[in-house]
């Protein structure tokens, strides 16, 4: 018996995962637009991946930005250095990802990432085809509390399938990931592709996968744990 639905996350799933020199460049850039040039290396760390919205507020509190406006300015300035990757040739899709053409049921996209930066993957790398529905986060301070390990995403996007979550899936690369997909009362999937291959999880995926191709063998073919 195969799954109903799939799930993928983005980045290190269908994309490769944005540069650490990309995210602390735009990150920098938003510092300098409001007045800081030189941001501790500290504080950058802290609004760069991850974010909370404790350690957001307590950034601005010492620069004395309101942390809405700073965030805007994150997050806009983040997306236009991941675009600059993908424009340049230095950032793209997986080859694999053309086994989902042999992966019949409905799929979706759920990530952390920017709505209008998998919008743009999606429309640009042929990729839109594939999908009955795909969420990434909005700009705004109240998407870092929605992200996952929340599982909110995803279950509005097994909403727009209409499919339960004991029958869907959700593919991805992290342990927030595996988390999210448990608190959603899903089956995950493990990506480990070879910049992972050491990674430790605190967690149990349902499965593991090196591949899409084997992805999609655990979609089609739903294997016991």
């Amino acid at each position: 018996m195969s799954y109903d639905a799939v799930l993928f996350d983005n980045d290190g799933v269908l994309v490769d995962p944005p540069a650490s020199e990309t995210l602390t460049d735009g990150t920098r850039a938003a510092f300098a637009e409001l007045g800081v040039d030189e941001p501790d290396t500290e504080h950058v760390r802290a609004v760069r991946t991850s974010a909370t919205v404790d350690a957001l507020r307590e950034v601005c509190e010492t620069h004395g930005f309101d942390h809405e406006t700073f965030w805007e300015a994150r997050d806009r300035n983040n997306e236009r250095a991941q675009l600059a990757e993908f424009r340049a040739g230095d950032r793209g899709v997986y080859s694999d990802v053309a086994a989902l053409d042999s992966l019949p049921q409905d799929k979706g996209v759920v990530s952390s990432n920017h709505h209008t930066l998998v919008e743009y993957i999606l429309k640009n790398y042929g990729l839109a085809s594939h999908f009955e529905t795909y969420y990434g986060r909005p700009k705004t301070v109240e998407s870092i509390r929605l992200k996952k390990p929340n599982p909110h995403y995803l279950e509005r996007a097994l909403d727009d399938l209409d499919v339960s979550p004991d029958a869907a899936l959700y593919v991805g690369d992290s342990e927030s990931d595996i988390v999210a997909a448990d608190r959603a009362g899903m089956d995950s999937v493990f990506l480990r592709r070879p910049d992972w291959k050491t990674v430790e999880l605190s967690v149990t995926p349902t499965y593991e996968a090196t591949d899409l191709d084997g992805v999609v063998t655990v979609a089609r073919e739903r294997p016991n744990p």
